[in-house]
């Protein structure tokens, strides 16, 4: 074969024009443009002029822009004079090229964020109104260049003064402080944001004669096939950017903090515990008597999204009732409902139809894709056409008195690895562009803990998700958009000419094809999914603390390293990540030995409906409530004696798993039993 293949090769011309094509080339992803060069212009105008690119990165050549837009979200650079034999001559222009913005606003002071003495057996709260740097964060965190998840999570600790009193490193530190503080913008005088105190851009050059004969303004664009382009968008009045030193108020009414989460089933230990994380960790006031009146904090929230049946079903006129009451009857949701948490955890009924009817950009063309709304990746399950076959077969409502629950129509929330819940799954991919965009704030799977406070995500004025682990693609697992903005009617325009597909790789493609890629920033995964790289076996060299192979040990930590756990507790699981992100695993309890809410006296009916439901026993609220005693309803030491003493630490698992260490830690924390992660104790 060797010499066959050898003597093939020489007896061609090497030189020759009829060279024939390889027999294969990689696969190629159609492309999913529909808007021209021009309106790529003003979406990437609309945004840097409302402060949504806080970014010293550059505009891609690919979007032509001749005129550097102003970026108020960047402070002014001291203007740089170019030698005279670096300047271009008369006749040449600048085009063609990556494209600068222009800082025109306020300075930056980078915080040096310690615990002072004698306190710090906790880390202070960030300080209020304090922005992260994502340029300082991509340069120490970014997986292309070769940056560990480790090396990253040590600098997020260190810039965030998360090493409290155990600081180990010596020497001069500023390149590694990545939270800032923008000044008031009195402090900006008007002769330093003029021209001749602005860098200018310097991009590659080339001949004018040379680009006035391009007739095409589109040419480099590669259009959807059998797609006509856009009309140009509709797009309000640009905003204006606002330092939080000159805001009225802590909150910027155009930058809501608020977080999003959709759950579809029933209410289970996985939303249970993204709340508790979420009270730990955020800055929500629990930990005071009264919110005060001049707080310089602006208060987060917390809104929980509730599907309350199949993703494929027709909303039940009775359904904001039916929640709520189910909600109430919930052992794990209950708890939600005190009076305490009423302010900062709201509960929101979806409504698929009335969602879309909220987005402007399609609420009158998106009822055409209703039959095949689940789209995932250019996969489409036709709800109409799977009913209409169950119609056929007879095993439609009109003819069988009971549904098959396992089917995939009538499936809710996901009980196995075989039994996943895909349509609400897809339901959900749509649900977050669709909140972030209508309500503004930050989106997250339900699968997601939090493990640290996100004052200066929030700060961060951007729109972004992160990396799909090693691909230079998005995971919107974490989502962040602004309200009605520019690029959020770009992604939905698009959509709506794309089936209707929020899958996160479409998304990615979405963005590639139409070169705007920096306006939803890609963060390292190490902020949000510490553990990914290391489950696909990359950086298994230098792994970073707990070191988890596969996202199972979790909740399975192997016996070698399910000491860490218990010995380190809560500070020692991926210190320095913003959250993590467990990759589903609905059907594995947080705590096997003790599946059941553990918050107290205060919750003890809810606990006991738990402990019962793993007996097999039906009990409801009001029955377990009606099993409090008066004496003990008094005085609830004796009824936390009268539980525990059903307990014995000897009957409790022996190596406790990080999902067990995580859920008690958080419990007891609610149970007034230890402060949360900044050294505040809860205030009933």
């Amino acid at each position: 074969m060797a010499v066959v293949m050898t003597v093939m090769l020489f007896s061609r011309n090497v030189g020759s024009e009829n060279w024939p094509e390889p027999p294969w080339s990689p696969p190629v992803d159609p492309p999913t443009l529909v808007f021209r060069r021009v309106d790529l212009q003003r979406i990437w105008n609309w945004e840097v002029t409302s402060g949504h690119y806080p970014s010293r990165r550059s505009i891609p050549k690919q979007i032509g822009l001749t005129n550097p837009p102003q970026n108020p979200a960047l402070p002014i650079k001291p203007r740089k004079t170019t030698p005279s034999r670096y300047r271009p001559p008369p006749n040449v222009i600048t085009i063609d090229a990556d494209t600068d913005t222009l800082g025109v606003g306020p300075k930056r002071v980078y915080l040096d964020i310690q615990s002072a003495s004698p306190n710090v057996a906790y880390p202070p709260r960030p300080v209020p109104g304090s922005v992260a740097d994502m340029d300082i964060i991509m340069d120490n965190c970014d997986f292309s260049t070769g940056k560990y998840v480790r090396d990253c999570l040590e600098i997020l600790r260190l810039g965030g003064g998360l090493d409290n009193g155990q600081r180990t490193r010596r020497g001069k530190m500023d390149h590694w402080k990545y939270i800032y503080m923008e000044l008031n913008n009195e402090t900006t005088s008007v002769s330093e944001t003029s021209e001749e105190n602005v860098v200018q851009p310097n991009p590659i050059r080339r001949p004018i004669e040379e680009i006035v004969t391009q007739e095409d303004p589109d040419a480099g664009l590669q259009r959807k096939r059998g797609e006509e382009w856009e009309t140009p968008l509709k797009l309000p009045p640009a905003l204006t950017h606002t330092p939080s030193a000159s805001l009225p108020e802590p909150c910027d009414p155009e930058n809501p903090r608020t977080f999003h989460m959709f759950w579809t089933g029933p209410f289970t230990d996985k939303p249970y515990l993204a709340l508790l994380s979420f009270l730990f960790t955020q800055n929500t006031g629990i930990h005071l008597e009264d919110w005060p009146a001049d707080a310089k904090v602006c208060r987060p929230q917390f809104w929980l999204w509730i599907n309350p049946g199949p993703a494929a079903s027709i909303p039940n006129p009775n359904a904001l009732t039916d929640m709520f009451r189910g909600l109430a009857e919930s052992p794990w949701a209950s708890p939600f409902l005190h009076p305490r948490f009423k302010d900062v955890i709201k509960f929101k009924l979806w409504n698929t139809t009335e969602q879309l009817d909220g987005i402007p950009e399609i609420k009158d063309e998106w009822r055409a894709l209703q039959d095949s709304l689940f789209n995932s990746g250019g996969h489409v399950i036709s709800v109409k056409h799977q009913q209409e076959e169950e119609s056929a077969s007879g095993n439609d409502t009109t003819t069988s008195t009971k549904k098959d629950d396992d089917d995939m129509l009538n499936r809710l929330g996901s009980k196995s690895s075989s039994e996943y819940d895909r349509l609400s799954v897809i339901l959900s991919d749509m649900a977050r562009f669709v909140l972030c965009h209508r309500f503004g704030g930050i989106y997250l799977d339900a699968d997601t803990i939090f493990l640290r406070d996100w004052e200066e995500l929030w700060g961060w004025k951007g729109a972004f998700a992160y990396r799909w682990s090693r691909l230079e693609k998005y995971n919107t697992a974490v989502l962040r958009m602004n309200k009605n903005s520019a690029l959020g009617s770009f992604l939905f325009r698009t959509a709506l000419k794309n089936g209707l597909d929020f899958h996160p790789m479409t998304v990615s493609r979405y963005m590639a094809d139409a070169h705007l890629e920096g306006l939803l920033l890609r963060l390292p995964d190490a902020l949000f999914d510490s553990a990914w790289l290391n489950t696909e076996y990359f950086q298994r060299d230098r792994p970073p603390q707990p070191y988890l192979t596969e996202f199972s040990e979790f909740f399975d930590t192997p016996a070698q390293s399910s000491a860490a756990p218990q010995a380190l507790g809560f500070t020692g699981f991926f210190r320095g990540a913003y959250s993590y992100h467990f990759h589903n695993f609905w059907w594995k309890p947080f705590d096997p030995s003790r599946n059941f809410p553990d918050l107290g006296p205060k919750f003890i009916a809810g606990e006991r409906i738990a402990r019962a439901s793993l007996e097999g026993k039906n009990v409801s609220l009001s029955s377990a409530v009606a099993e409090t005693s008066e004496p003990a309803a008094q005085n609830p030491e004796a009824d936390r004696a009268e539980t525990e003493e059903e307990d014995d630490v000897d009957e409790d698992k022996r190596d406790l798993d990080w999902s067990t260490v995580l859920k008690r830690t958080f419990e007891s924390y609610i149970r007034g039993e230890r402060p949360n992660m900044y050294g505040e104790w809860i205030e009933w």
